[in-house]
């Protein structure tokens, strides 16, 4: 699986943003997928993740209620729709596809990443 992340980009605080993964090659049906950022200075975390069904969905506790994780498995894209975006959700945001879960070591295959940058 090849992944490719797009949609970061500059928003003002309380605004909201779209990244989507888009995948190729074979294996994207059956395999969960999920996203994660990384913020300067920090270590890599989990956002939010997608059973390859969709019907199973979950996230980080700092994301919960304002973020949502969806995939379109007839495009072989996942989504994040970013809603009410604060200043700390600024980071380089990575998808990945694997055995789902919190756990980076889970993934198999990563985008590169996309920045999005929320001014206060």
């Amino acid at each position: 699986v090849q992944l490719q992340a797009s949609g970061g980009g500059l928003v003002q605080a309380g605004g909201s943003l779209r990244l989507s993964c888009a995948a190729s090659g074979r294996g994207f049906i059956g395999t969960d997928m999920g996203w994660f950022r990384q913020a300067p200075g920090k270590e890599r975390e989990f956002v939010a993740g997608i059973s390859w069904t969709g019907g199973i969905t979950f996230y980080a506790n700092s994301v919960r209620g304002r973020f949502t994780i969806s995939r379109d498995n007839a495009k072989n894209t996942v989504y994040l729709q970013m809603n009410s975006l604060k200043p700390e959700d600024t980071a380089v945001y990575y998808c990945a596809a694997g055995g789902g879960g919190r756990s980076e070591q889970n993934y198999d295959y990563w985008a590169q990443g996309t920045l999005v940058t929320v001014s206060s």
